[in-house]
């Protein structure tokens, strides 16, 4: 399962029953406890997170996280940090260009949360089969961020595996997206028949899809309304970024790179069967902007997406409200997102 019924108790990191929170821990998550509940923070607190790359987007999710109180944060990231980081990155300062981002961010990361564990991996081992197998068992959920959608796809694969939940993320220029695997997620509703004056909750479920039966899901299904509300063209502007980049082994970076991304866009529209009412080729204004900002983040478009990220793996945790279901998209230039339901039952 991907959270833990109401009311149960959860398996710590070392497999033991959560304890009670300390005072400490009680007075720092008060006002927070009384919005989601204790034992929706007994879980956080049990809860090990492994976060793959530190970039923007991961750098406002760990954030949120960290400060909300989970138990443990693993991150694995081999970069060093470059002036680009410093822009939306803001674990990182002028004097870290150079230096390894984990060990430039590492004590920033502690100094938000000290009641929370800070473990980082800087190795390449993490690409090897055995040693992913390794570290995932030892998580409870994983985060990937601004990776290629040959890594998401074999991350996800092994997260299903080990009955890992699995969350994806990342921006590329102005717009971005999250994806969640959560398996099959209990969560908390409310109940409908109950009085006004007495409410009561009951648990629902739902099952996710893995990401590559995601991508291969049909949108004829869907009617004209239906399609527009999703806003399709994000959705193919992100999935024509990944089909480019296995192409390339690169993100378009020129305006030159249009005709290829426009091109790979339409055939990926065409081939899902969108409505063709709503959408049948890649806007060339929104191919334009993606070719030439894919391969830079925006500090806004991260907070927004990270924040979101974040707070969407909380809410995966306490098992209290429903999270995304399953494949969102934020188009940075109008401000706004919407959320598309891919190959879920």
């Amino acid at each position: 399962m991907a959270s833990f019924p109401e009311g149960n108790k959860t398996p710590s990191q070392d497999g033991i029953a959560a304890t009670d929170l300390t005072e400490e821990e009680a007075t720092r998550y008060d006002r927070q406890m009384r919005l989601w509940g204790i034992e929706a923070q007994q879980r956080m607190r049990n809860a090990t997170i492994l976060v793959v790359r530190l970039k923007g987007v991961a750098t406002e999710a760990i954030k949120n996280m960290v400060l909300a109180g989970i138990g443990k944060l693993i991150i694995v990231d081999e970069e060093n940090v470059n002036e680009e980081d410093l822009g939306a990155g803001f674990f990182f300062r002028d004097g870290d260009v150079g230096l390894k981002k984990l060990d430039a961010a590492k004590s920033r990361i502690e100094s938000l949360n000290p009641l929370v564990a800070v473990e980082t991996i800087m190795d390449t081992s993490i690409s090897d089969s055995e040693r992913l197998d390794s570290i995932i068992q030892k998580v409870d959920l994983v985060c990937v961020t601004d990776s290629s959608r040959e890594e998401l796809l074999v991350i996800n694969t092994t997260c299903r595996k080990h009955h890992k939940p699995f969350y994806a993320g990342g921006t590329y220029g102005l717009i971005g997206y999250i994806f969640c695997d959560l398996l099959t997620h209990e969560y908390l509703i409310p109940q409908r028949s109950a009085p006004q004056d007495q409410p009561k909750t009951v648990k629902a479920a739902v099952t996710y899809s893995p990401l590559l039966d995601a991508l291969r899901y049909s949108w004829a299904s869907l009617t004209k309304r239906q399609t527009k509300e999703v806003n399709p063209a994000i959705h193919f502007a992100v999935t024509a970024l990944w089909q480019f980049q296995f192409i390339h082994n690169t993100l378009p970076n020129d305006i030159s790179q249009a005709d290829q991304l426009e091109k790979i866009s339409n055939t990926l529209i065409a081939e899902a069967e969108v409505h063709k009412q709503v959408l049948t080729a890649e806007p060339r204004t929104l191919i334009d902007s993606i070719a030439t900002t894919a391969d830079h983040e925006f500090s806004p478009v991260c907070a927004i997406v990270g924040g979101m990220l974040g707070q969407d793996i909380l809410k995966a945790l306490g098992g209290r409200e429903p999270p995304i279901a399953n494949f969102f998209v934020f188009d940075g230039n109008v401000g706004a997102g919407t959320v598309c339901r891919l190959n879920m039952s």
